[in-house]
């Protein structure tokens, strides 16, 4: 017999009781996660949380305060919507962690989660001198996450940040506000690098680009279903903007320049494309996989390769 919202409030009284009445519904709900949280349970303690105005890390102590009913009522609203909705988290708290910082998101965006944030926060390190930084792309950068994370990494460097949705781009504008680097990161609108000037060249390219291929799209969870498919789709092999990318980079790399990209479920395709390629797939301590980096001498060498696969 399931227990009614009446008698929510009145039997459950702490931050722990409701966690854990969250995660067991969400549990049961058979809800999908991947978009900051791991487990039905990281994702009802985020959503409670939030919802009580409390920071997600709240020492163990304070889980056993005693909620107001206007408190109960307001998580119970937010789990209710997590469960029906069937969107991200994010969505319905307007806010997404990467690389330490906060985002505003909404349905116009992506999700933050890349690995890359853990490259980021080591500034790409061994791969680049990060005192000889000076300039920086992101490609696809959606909600400018990783553009914000660059500037907050390298201080003294300019970051270009590209994006073709106008709705993604007046997301990113807002965080890159929120964040007060108008200075640090300049936004454009292109179709990858085509409305970049002409002599722009970068010590660092970093990209998360559609990259999911059209069979695998199709049986994607509704949670993924509800962000932009803009943002997923790359073709029927997935590679579309990828090769793209491979191809153009060579123009716009400086000689001791990387090319890192994330590829995801595509990494095994990318590497039978290209078979005697090094690719140099990283390894991320907090889990994901599927990027790739390159160095400018190996985007230069392999350019033929990489055109003739357009």
């Amino acid at each position: 017999m399931k227990t009614t919202p009446s008698e929510v409030l009145t039997t459950l009284s702490t931050i722990r009781d409701y966690i854990r009445w969250a995660a067991s519904r969400f549990t049961e709900a058979e809800l999908c996660f991947g978009h900051g949280s791991a487990t039905a349970l990281d994702e009802a303690a985020a959503l409670v949380l939030h919802t009580i105005r409390q920071p997600y890390h709240l020492a163990d102590a304070y889980l056993q305060s005693v909620l107001t009913l206007t408190e109960r009522q307001a998580v119970i609203d937010m789990i209710d919507r997590r469960i029906n909705e069937r969107v991200p988290a994010a969505y319905l708290t307007h806010e997404a962690v990467f690389a330490g910082l906060s985002f505003y998101v909404d349905q116009r965006v992506l999700v933050p989660r890349s690995p890359i944030a853990e490259l980021i926060e080591q500034r790409f390190s061994p791969w680049v001198d990060e005192e000889r930084v000076e300039r920086i792309l992101d490609l696809c950068t959606g909600s400018a996450c990783i553009a914000i994370a660059c500037a907050y990494a390298f201080a003294d460097a300019d970051v270009d940040a590209v994006e073709l949705s106008a709705d993604a781009l007046a997301v990113a504008k807002l965080n890159v506000v929120k964040h007060q680097l108008d200075d640090a990161v300049t936004l454009y609108q292109s179709d990858l690098f085509k409305q970049l000037p002409e002599a722009s060249r970068y010590d660092i390219i970093v990209s998360n680009p559609p990259y999911v291929c059209l069979a695998e799209w199709e049986q994607l969870p509704a949670e993924f279903r509800a962000e932009p498919d803009m943002g997923f789709k790359g073709g029927v092999s997935g590679l579309d903007i990828v090769l793209r990318i491979l191809v153009d980079a060579d123009r716009y790399l400086t000689e001791q320049g990387i090319l890192v990209v994330e590829v995801g479920s595509s990494a095994e395709t990318l590497q039978s494309a290209f078979p005697d390629v090094p690719f140099y797939w990283l390894n991320f301590e907090r889990g994901g996989d599927g990027v790739f980096l390159l160095t400018a001498e190996q985007v230069s060498h392999y350019h033929e390769l990489f055109l003739a696969a357009l």
